[in-house]
């Protein structure tokens, strides 16, 4: 059992309109805090005190002070934002508890891009390491569900390298596999056929640098937007190439884009394993690399899971919602098998005895 403790947090001077941002409406910001960090906040005037258990109050502290840090640049904290403060607190410890294994150099630390319409901060352990492993390694992996950043955070690192001209070129590409790659006869040139599959991608791009920029880095070939056929026999020197939804693609179509790197380039690889499209049968590229790559050290792959998801709150609850019905109907198929084993192997142990009886009385 883990003794329960008080801390106090003094924030002195502050203004009234940055501890009300602090509070929340009806002290609402405090509430959630208490009910999802379990401790209990009161607070006098510009001093907190924090009960509860050792690792909560910790958390909770930390949490305060980054309220107190964001209330400096916004007069507003929002529900949404909140949201993802507490989830970073817990994530952290969680990764902690769970994580992946990693070395001395490995652990998170804080980075952030600032791009021209505003910071973006990877949000818990996880996501600063996978920032940390784009920023350092030429491939990276990052695989796991919808709303865990993935592709927002290589957008985000491909845009900075860019700007702080490191890089000459970004490369966006994805498989387009409900046109079944076979773009020729859909209509348009080749960026409107293929428009519809790069979306969430140009929706980051637009949001990091705006429309105007992105159009005029388009059209100079700065920025290349491409479906992964379309990447055979090219060799890709100084850039930034981020391959989305990877999990659609096939083994050779992986393999194909992996040899395309060059000289000064760098490969982002996202997708999640358990949203394949593929025809049944086929096996997912994804799945395929992440087997056959893990033993190389240069190649750094984060795995990201339901507590990363740093979208609407209920968002996360819908994926742990699928990954449990996942697990239980996995579980469920391994108790059918293991009883139709059983099955055959009673019928056949039976068919044993009445041949040996048979036997006997011949």
């Amino acid at each position: 059992m883990t003794a329960a403790i008080r801390r106090t947090v003094t924030f002195p001077e502050i203004s009234m309109e940055r501890l009300k941002s602090i509070l929340g409406a009806y002290n609402g910001h405090l509430k959630q805090i208490e009910q999802r960090l379990d401790v209990k906040i009161t607070h006098r005037g510009d001093v907190f005190h924090i009960d509860g258990e050792i690792d909560a109050v910790g958390r909770a502290e930390a949490l305060l002070q980054r309220l107190y840090e964001e209330s400096e640049v916004s007069q507003q904290i929002s529900a949404d934002l909140l949201h993802l403060l507490i989830q970073s607190s817990q994530t952290e410890r969680n990764f902690e508890l769970v994580g992946e294994e990693m070395d001395e150099h490995d652990a998170p630390m804080d980075v952030y891009f600032q791009t021209r319409k505003g910071r973006i901060n990877p949000r818990g352990a996880n996501q600063k390491r996978y920032v940390q492993r784009i920023l350092q390694s030429d491939i990276s992996f990052g695989v796991g569900p919808a709303g865990t950043g993935k592709t927002y955070l290589a957008v985000a690192a491909a845009v900075d390298m860019l700007e702080r001209n490191e890089i000459q070129r970004i490369l966006l590409v994805r498989p387009a596999v409900e046109a079944g790659e076979k773009l020729g006869f859909l209509p348009g040139d080749l960026t409107q056929k293929i428009d519809p599959y790069l979306r969430p991608l140009y929706d980051a791009l637009y949001e990091m640098l705006g429309f105007e920029k992105v159009a005029k880095l388009i059209e100079r070939q700065v920025i290349e937007v491409a479906p992964l056929a379309y990447m055979r026999g090219r060799t890709l020197n100084h850039s930034f190439v981020i391959l989305d939804e990877a999990q659609n693609t096939t083994p050779e179509q992986m393999k194909m884009f992996l040899t395309r790197l060059g000289f000064g380039s760098r490969a982002v690889i996202t997708g999640d394993i358990t949203q394949v499209d593929l025809p049944r049968g086929q096996q997912s590229g994804l799945a395929h690399a992440l087997r056959v790559l893990e033993n190389i050290k240069e190649i750094h792959i984060t795995r990201f899971h339901s507590r990363d998801v740093v979208r609407h709150q209920l968002v996360q609850k819908i994926v742990e919602a699928y990954e449990g019905w996942d697990g239980e109907q996995q579980r469920l198929n391994a108790e059918a098998r293991a009883e139709r084993k059983a099955r055959q192997e009673a019928l056949v142990a039976e068919n044993d005895t009445a041949a040996d009886l048979q036997h006997q009385d011949a």
